[in-house]
């Protein structure tokens, strides 16, 4: 299957990207009803796993970051100095953080 998206910078995107956002916002119920799912997962397997947060996220906050490392001690949580757009206001800094961790679980 193949997606097309419309031209950048044209109408037709923006509508579309309002799309996939409004789209994302109203399933997001079914997202947390699968929380139990993910959790136990995390517990049973410990994935390699990277939470990187907006400490001053009103949506996100702190504590569901550090909810991966009570059900997976692996976890590596960084809480950034920003918002819920971290990757907006701090993209450098999470991409080295990936790429580093990427490095150090993939090797």
């Amino acid at each position: 299957m193949v997606v097309r998206t419309p031209a950048v910078g044209s109408r037709k995107e923006d509508q579309f990207v309002m799309d996939i956002q409004l789209d994302l916002f109203l399933d997001y119920a079914s997202n947390v009803r699968l929380y139990p799912a993910f959790q136990e997962y995390f517990r049973k397997s410990k994935p390699p796993l990277l939470a990187i947060w907006g400490k001053h996220d009103p949506y996100f906050i702190p504590a569901g970051a550090e909810a991966y490392r009570r059900d997976n001690p692996n976890a590596v949580v960084q809480l950034l100095d920003t918002g819920h757009f971290a990757l907006e206001t701090h993209l450098d800094e999470i991409a080295l953080a990936m790429k580093q961790f990427l490095a150090k679980t993939a090797g």
